[in-house]
């Protein structure tokens, strides 16, 4: 067991140092439910809001759709924008299985069972920790937007004053319907979209989450499409906090 601690460390490490965080922020992993889950945070005013950013599904599946065997994202988008937010409380929070593969994970937990009523609720739990009974702004970037507000709607009590997506999935049953993909028949959903302040950006040119999959759940006047953007790439995005 030592050894295979070891392994996953190194492991983990291999991950964290090909992509340096902010001075700012601090690694800090959190044990929530059956799961260790990784954030960087950045908290310097305990009695301000905490914009929190939650990650999306990363590297579910290969090039060839099938199941990868380590979650992790490649890219770095969420992250980047966590790191360029000024605001004084800010939080990273990676998904279940994502950097720290424990011996709790298994292949459902980002696949059928990413939206799981386990993974939300592992997920509350951190946000629950973090934000230490402040008001949030919470957003979700791609599955992460559908991890988010399914947080929303099974956690009332938090202290949410913002919902923001980006890329957002709003619900999975008909993005999976679309594009013919098998249900993730583990997983909650949202049949409407929880009663509080939100905003979603979306994609010009998204073919991952088209526009429509957000019109569909979302009002008009709550959403933004970004000009020239594609599913991964939000440059220079500017988000809306108020």
């Amino acid at each position: 067991m030592q050894i295979y601690r070891f392994i996953l460390l190194l492991l983990l490490l291999g991950c964290v140092s090909r992509w340096r965080a902010s001075d700012d922020f601090l690694y800090i992993p959190i044990k929530a439910g059956d799961f260790e889950i990784v954030t960087w945070q950045k908290i310097t005013n305990s009695d301000s809001a905490v914009h929190i950013y939650i990650e999306g599904d990363g590297r579910a599946f290969d090039g060839y759709g099938m199941p990868t065997n380590d979650p992790t994202p490649v890219g770095t988008l969420v992250r980047d924008l966590a790191m360029s937010d000024a605001a004084e409380n800010v939080v990273y929070v990676a998904r279940p299985c994502q950097f720290i593969i424990s011996d709790k994970c298994t292949q459902s937990d980002w696949t059928d069972g990413r939206f799981s009523e386990r993974i939300i609720d592992s997920m509350a739990a951190v946000i629950k920790t973090v934000s230490k009974g402040r008001e949030i702004i919470l957003i979700g970037y791609s599955g992460g937007a559908m991890v988010s507000g399914l947080i929303i709607a099974e956690e009332p009590e938090l202290k949410v004053r913002k919902w923001i997506t980006i890329a957002g999935v709003l619900n999975h049953n008909i993005w999976t319907n679309y594009f013919g993909d098998n249900p993730l028949s583990a997983s909650m959903t949202l049949d409407k979209l929880p009663n509080v302040h939100q905003l979603h950006y979306v994609a010009e040119n998204d073919e991952i989450v088209p526009l429509w999959m957000t019109q569909f759940m979302a009002d008009e006047e709550d959403i933004i499409i970004v000009p020239g953007a594609t599913h991964s790439n939000f440059e220079n995005l500017q988000i809306d906090f108020k």
